[in-house]
């Protein structure tokens, strides 16, 4: 017993020490772009590593707010008072990326409940092509894409991006996996009490598959906020610049300035930190739900 005793210790704080490296490795990236974008120049460029800014300076992110002004809203005919183009930015990368959050989790869970816990004619056809879609490149279908949005007369908008993602097929994938552990009795007996399908799905798929949302709305944010490449294409307009677009036109206009770059890097990662801490406990239990049906 006691050799099992020194075993599990030793396991445990082996493991511990392992973790605490990985986190450290994990984190350096983000400390690296926050102390960065406050480091003056001369820390940034110097040859040896400055672990620590010598000088804390707000010099970057100065840049980053005064060299262009755009209108803080545009809303039809509607337009807000000027301000720094940088919050314009995040406003629009927030709000595509929000928004794709919510309608890529709201049709992935209805699609993945479907495809789980209803029975027609086609549906192993279906979801074997959802899974064939997982592994086909964005870049593929680009044109297509493109000409739809031209034709909805949406290009050039916001939502030329946001409705691509929707329909995601790795959300698709995995609230159908998660829609597979709900016990059929309870939804049996949910029909019995009277209850429609919309209610059944709403009072009992959607609390018991609320893991499954959470790990989905944090994937689905990040790969919204990061597609840089569907929003160079679709976003030709300055005034629909994302943070990574208006980043990168600051950039073309003069040489590359690491300062203003992490600046506005640390400025796009504080979004992201958010949504991660609020869906943290859900993506949790959905890995954690995830290993033990596996």
């Amino acid at each position: 017993m006691k050799i099992q005793s020194g075993r599990s210790r030793a396991y445990k704080i082996f493991s511990i020490i392992v973790l605490v490296i990985l986190a450290i490795l994990f984190l350096f990236p983000l400390y690296w772009i926050l102390t960065g974008a406050f480091k003056p120049a001369q820390d940034i460029y110097n040859q040896k590593p400055v672990w620590w800014p010598t000088e804390w300076v707000s010099n970057n992110f100065q840049s980053l707010f005064n060299k262009r002004t755009a209108p803080l809203f545009s809303i039809g005919g509607l337009t807000g008072p000027a301000a720094p183009a940088a919050f314009r930015w995040l406003i629009n990368t927030v709000f595509m990326s929000v928004m794709a959050m919510i309608l890529t989790c709201a049709t992935a869970a209805m699609a993945g409940y479907a495809l789980a816990k209803k029975r027609f004619v086609g549906r192993a056809v279906l979801f074997s092509l959802i899974v064939c879609a997982m592994a086909l490149p964005k870049q593929v279908i680009l044109i297509p894409l493109l000409k739809e949005m031209s034709a909805l007369k949406l290009y050039d908008s916001l939502w030329a991006v946001i409705f691509p993602t929707v329909g995601w097929p790795f959300g698709v994938f995995l609230m159908k996996q998660f829609s597979e552990s709900i016990p059929g009795e309870i939804l049996e007996a949910t029909r019995i009490d009277g209850a429609s399908e919309a209610k059944t799905f709403v009072t009992v798929v959607l609390p018991m598959v609320k893991p499954g949302i959470g790990a989905l709305a944090i994937f689905t944010f990040i790969n919204a906020w990061n597609d840089y490449f569907m929003q160079l294409v679709m976003l030709p307009s300055g005034e629909n610049f994302t943070m990574p677009l208006g980043i990168a036109s600051l950039q073309a206009e003069t040489s590359i300035d690491m300062g203003l770059l992490m600046a506005g890097a640390a400025l796009a990662s504080v979004p992201i930190i958010i949504v991660f801490l609020i869906f943290q406990k859900y993506f949790t239990q959905g890995i954690t739900m995830g290993a033990v049906k596996g």
